[in-house]
């Protein structure tokens, strides 16, 4: 499927990957390489893929090579939201909501540090195509809770209508957060001020009904500490 001319993809690169230590002592998370290309290409190349034409990426931490690296790649159009004048780091919520008016009225976030295989369709296609606005405020691409490097114990119920229930505080849940969505951007008028976690929305999604999941055709690769990484290394480098 080719995604429509005039959805955009948010592409979330402005962390510290405090985790990935010593490792991102001198790069950003997103220019981490995994399996000889970084997770930030890889990121924009599931993009391409799936026909996306428009991104914004954000920056902060060692912002100036990401700015760098991306003026190599032509392939998308590439806007950067520079956070690092900001008083402090802005999270996924408030990141998003600095760059909201070059997003359009509906918009895919992207963790720049999601990385997935794909043995059959984009999953970023399948998103695109099970979106119903109609129903949706926001739709999450799910994983399982046993992936790749993932240790905690799961986000997300997903109910036979593909709704979502976040798991209980003390408890389990068989799904995670995969680090992909489509997100409706009215959501953020009632934002908080300042800087704060996507989670925010999605609680809200949630208790309206409106919060809806898609399981991953694919193996999700958690990349998170160096041992994670080199797990990755080895799983993508056992790929046919």
């Amino acid at each position: 499927m080719t995604a429509p001319d005039d959805l955009a993809a948010m592409v979330l690169a402005a962390g510290f990957g405090k985790r990935m230590r010593p490792v991102t002592d001198t790069r950003p998370k997103p220019l981490v390489a995994v399996g000889g290309r970084t997770m930030l290409d890889r990121a924009l190349d599931r993009l391409v893929a799936a026909g996306i034409r428009r991104a914004v990426v954000n920056v902060h931490y060692l912002g100036d090579m990401i700015v760098a690296h991306l003026a190599d790649r032509h392939d998308l159009a590439i806007t950067i939201s520079d956070e690092r004048a900001a008083p402090e780091p802005l999270e996924t919520g408030g990141g998003i909501r600095l760059a909201l008016s070059r997003l359009g009225p509906t918009f895919l976030v992207l963790n720049s540090d999601s990385l997935w295989t794909e043995p059959g369709p984009s999953n970023i296609a399948r998103i695109i195509t099970g979106w119903d606005p109609e129903r949706m405020d926001i739709l999450l691409l799910l994983a399982p809770r046993e992936s790749l490097g993932y240790d905690g114990r799961g986000d997300y119920r997903l109910a036979s209508d593909g709704r979502l229930a976040r798991r209980e505080a003390a408890g389990t849940a068989p799904h995670v957060y995969a680090g992909v969505a489509l997100v409706k951007a009215a959501l953020f008028a009632e934002a908080p001020a300042g800087a704060f976690s996507l989670n925010v929305l999605f609680d809200r999604a949630e208790r309206a009904g409106r919060l809806f999941g898609l399981k991953l055709d694919g193996d999700w690769l958690h990349v998170g500490t160096p041992e994670a990484l080199e797990a990755a290394e080895s799983r993508l480098a056992a790929l046919p």
